[in-house]
C-alpha cells in the first residue's frame, strides 16, 4: 500500500521491489521506499545518504542504490544485503 508515500511519488524514474518492500528514484535523485520494514521499506537510516542516486537494485529483502559519485548505499535485511558497511571503503 503506498499510500503513505502517495504524493511523493511523482517524477519516478525507476522502481524496485523486494519480496515486500518497494523503492522509486525520482528525476532529483532521491529516492522513496514503502512496505515492509524488515524487507526495505523503511529507508530512513540512510535516508540522508541517498542523494544523487542513479540506479538501484534489490534482493529479497534488501536494496541496494549507486550514488552518482559511484558509492553504493544498502538497507533492508542484513543477512540479504542491507548492510554494506564493511565494504564501504572498498
Amino acid at each position: 500500500d503506498s499510500s503513505a508515500v502517495h504524493d511523493q511519488l511523482w517524477n519516478v524514474e525507476q522502481i524496485q521491489a523486494t519480496c515486500e518492500a518497494f523503492a522509486a528514484v525520482l528525476t532529483d535523485g532521491s529516492v522513496v521506499t514503502w512496505g515492509h520494514t524488515p524487507s526495505g521499506g523503511d529507508s530512513s537510516l540512510v535516508q540522508h545518504q541517498l542523494k544523487d542516486v542513479v540506479q538501484i537494485q534489490a534482493s529479497v529483502d534488501a536494496f541496494a542504490a549507486i550514488l552518482a559519485d559511484g558509492s553504493v548505499v544498502s538497507w533492508g535485511n542484513a543477512a540479504h544485503g542491507g548492510d554494506s558497511s564493511n565494504v564501504q571503503h572498498q
